[in-house]
Parts: C-alpha cells; sequence; structure tokens
C-alpha cells in the first residue's frame, strides 16, 4: 500500500507529464535545452573523471615491476661502471706498451730485446721470483738479463718450453756487478739488502776510499759475464764503512718496480 506522500508526490508527476505533453513544440524544445544545459556538463564531469580515472590507473606500475627496473637499471649501471673501468685499463696498457715500443727503438740493444708479459707470482716467493710468457720456443735460456723501460729487473733462472723463471733483484742468487757514476767509478757488487727484497738492494764491496753520495746512479758495470754495461740499476740513497773499514756498502733504491712489473723485456744474446 502506498502511503499518503506516495500518493501526492504520484500525482504531482502525473500533472507535471500532463502539462509537458499540453505545451506547444516551441515550449518543448526549450524545455528540453533547459534540461540537457544542466545535467550535461554533470554527464561531462561524469565522463572527464571516469577518463583521468583511467589514465592514473595506466600510469600506477605495480610495486614488484618498478622493483624489477630497478634491479636492471643497477645491472646496466654495474656493466657500465666495468666497461669505463676495462676502458682505463686498456687506454694504460696501451700507453705503456707505446712507451716501452719507442723505448726499444733509442736503446741500445733493440735489436736483441723480446718483450715478454708477467704471468705468474708464487705467493711462497712474491718478491723474489716472478714467470713470464716465453720459453725454449721463443729462444730464452738462463742467465739471460731481464729489465724494463726503467732499469734492471733480473735475470732468467729455469725455462721450459712456454715460460721462464726470472729470479728478481734483491735475491740472494741475483747478485749484479755494478758500478757507481761518480768521478772514480767505483765497483762492487749488488745483493739482497736484508731477509725480504723490496726496492732496495745493497752494493757492496766497494773501496775503501770510494766516494758515495746519494743520488748517484748505479748501473751494470759489464763483468761477470752476464749482465751488459751500463744498464741502469737505481739510485744511492746512503753508504757507510764496514768491517772495521775493510770496505764500503751503499743502500741503492733500484729503479724498476719489482712489485708492479706486467711487462718486461728479455736481452737475447
Amino acid at each position: 500500500m502506498l502511503k499518503r506522500p506516495h500518493y501526492v508526490a504520484l500525482i504531482i508527476v502525473t500533472l507535471i507529464a500532463l502539462v509537458v505533453l499540453n505545451l506547444p513544440g516551441g515550449a518543448v524544445a526549450r524545455l528540453r535545452f533547459a534540461f540537457n544545459g544542466f545535467f550535461l556538463p554533470l554527464f561531462g564531469f561524469a565522463a572527464t573523471s571516469q577518463n583521468l580515472a583511467g589514465q592514473a590507473g595506466d600510469l600506477l606500475v605495480p610495486r614488484r615491476e618498478l622493483i624489477r627496473e630497478n634491479q636492471q637499471l643497477r645491472r646496466d649501471n654495474q656493466q657500465l661502471q666495468l666497461v669505463a673501468t676495462q676502458a682505463v685499463e686498456i687506454a694504460r696498457e696501451n700507453a705503456r706498451l707505446r712507451q716501452f715500443l719507442g723505448w726499444r727503438e733509442q736503446a741500445p740493444w733493440k735489436g736483441r730485446l723480446k718483450l715478454g708479459q708477467v704471468i705468474l707470482r708464487e705467493p711462497a716467493n712474491w718478491w723474489r721470483t716472478v714467470q713470464i710468457d716465453l720459453g725454449s720456443r721463443d729462444g730464452l735460456r738462463t742467465n739471460l738479463p731481464v729489465l724494463t723501460v726503467e732499469g734492471l729487473v733480473g735475470r732468467v733462472s729455469a725455462v721450459s718450453f712456454d715460460r721462464a723463471q726470472v729470479v728478481l733483484l734483491g735475491d740472494p742468487n741475483c747478485r749484479v756487478a755494478a758500478l757507481v757514476e761518480n768521478a772514480t767509478r767505483d765497483n762492487g757488487v749488488l745483493g739482497p739488502s736484508g731477509p725480504v727484497p723490496g726496492d732496495v738492494a745493497v752494493l757492496s764491496y766497494l773501496p775503501p776510499g770510494a766516494v758515495v753520495k746519494p743520488g748517484q746512479k748505479v748501473v751494470t758495470s759489464g763483468l761477470g759475464g752476464i749482465f751488459p754495461k751500463g744498464i741502469p740499476i737505481g739510485q744511492v740513497l746512503d753508504s757507510q764503512s764496514v768491517e772495521f773499514g775493510l770496505y764500503v756498502e751503499a743502500r741503492v733504491k733500484l729503479a724498476a718496480n719489482l712489485n708492479g712489473l706486467e711487462e718486461i723485456w728479455v736481452l737475447m744474446p
């Protein structure tokens, strides 16, 4: 059963409908235009809101997808950093090799030098020996001098078919006849400076009256039959008289960086 307010509303709606139906055509058109002008903006606002909501939904990316993209960007960044690091190292190596090749053309033994790479350092003998990628197939034999652009490194101590072992300066098994480039050209023997070789060696058996000063250059003397004369060894750090003045001993800062060897030259016979 309809309640009284419902009857009243139904009667009002029926009367309005009858009035509208009996209106002239122009009045109906004006009424329709007013109706559209009132409600169409509401419909347009609803459609726009719906479109904006759809676009916002398209812009929202699931959290899992964002995490995946972030991880991919990190991997790409790490790869780019690795490529950049490799490019810098390659540039340094190229510059070093150009320096090596330019030095070889000016060296007095340029026709006898063979370039090799350091391929191994034994952990138990880190400061004393290295292995290089040249062997008997390349014409190597024991006791050949090994050097860099900076100066003498050591000598070949053992040879296999495709590699060789180099004993370094400062090792007791690598003694070098050397001289100081001073007024008296004093000769001595370069040997180890202590139990752990480093960038310093000791030049012993210099004459008692030798005047050896810091900064004076030390080179191979050519005596002993292994190292030719004139290969740079290093510079004098200091000197002292030992064995109650029997001879003078000098500490020598080595020219070659034995701990950073990468490429070397072997002086062939």
